[in-house]
């Protein structure tokens, strides 16, 4: 059997798979989109900028020597853009089996009831309810296949309360329970819905939880004694998207180092 045949096999294989990654062309959406293109997959890459989405595609497609990767620029808060995108992919790769939706935002700091309504509404919209757009879209063609693998990513924040960041939160937590009802309304379908939960990840998105010191007082609490790196949930989502994961579904997938054994951050 050939190195080619045999990776194909593999439990953790991607092969011949399209997956698609919002808020890819940085931090943690772009290192899962490697992971996944290191699998053998596929990959889009997506973000509101298409300079960006092109950067992040030209490395993955020079590094495996083949078109492995579509940059295609769309932003999460808006559904048509959303609805352009899956028809381009539908059309240039025939189907998405993967959906990883990653990009989320946070535009607002400080105490929950001070929180403008256009700020909350933005959180939720951007947060919540873009995933269930985009699940909408790309769940008819996975139904028809009788396979597809959705993976949500949420964060630690939505497992305990904040006094700066409390709609971030509330929105992630919001996000486990999707995936919960998602997972029990698809599973009769062969598709399965999970979030990863991930604790203080170094990326510009999280910098404000460790700069100016913080770092030095996370890798005192945090049992692994250091902040993540993107590429730490890169393989997990490999996990879940892989037949590795084919019995996994309503699962929210903490990944923080051990942080939340402490009960603190």
């Amino acid at each position: 059997m050939t190195g080619e045949a045999m990776a194909e096999r593999s439990l953790f294989s991607l092969s011949g798979k399209v997956v698609l990654v919002t808020g890819s062309s940085r931090g943690i959406g772009r290192a899962v989109a490697e992971a996944c293109a290191e699998a053998g997959a596929r990959v889009v890459i997506s973000s509101r900028n298409q300079l960006a989405c092109d950067e992040v595609a030209k490395a993955i497609n020079a590094r495996h020597g083949e078109a492995r990767a579509l940059p295609v620029a769309a932003s999460i808060s808006d559904r048509k853009a959303l609805e352009n995108l899956v028809e381009l992919v539908q059309q240039q790769w025939g189907m998405i089996d993967i959906l990883v939706c990653n990009a989320a935002t946070n535009p607002y700091s400080g105490p929950l009831l001070d929180i403008p309504d256009e700020a909350f509404l933005k959180i939720l919209r951007n947060n919540v309810l873009s995933n269930q757009w985009l699940m909408g879209l790309v769940v008819p063609a996975m139904r028809r296949q009788r396979a597809g693998a959705i993976i949500v990513m949420s964060s630690i924040g939505g497992l305990f309360g904040s006094d700066t960041i409390g709609a971030y939160n509330i929105s992630k937590a919001a996000d486990f329970q999707l995936v919960r009802n998602l997972a029990v309304e698809l599973g009769r379908d062969g598709i399965t819905v999970n979030a990863i939960a991930p604790g203080v990840i170094r990326t510009e998105f999280a910098k404000p939880l460790y700069e100016g010191g913080e770092e030095e007082r996370l890798n005192g609490i945090v049992p692994l004694r250091r902040i993540g790196e993107p590429e730490d949930i890169g393989g997990a989502v490999v996990f879940l998207a892989s037949r590795a994961g084919a019995y996994v579904t309503g699962h929210t997938l903490v990944i923080d180092g051990g942080a939340m054994t402490r009960g603190i951050i």
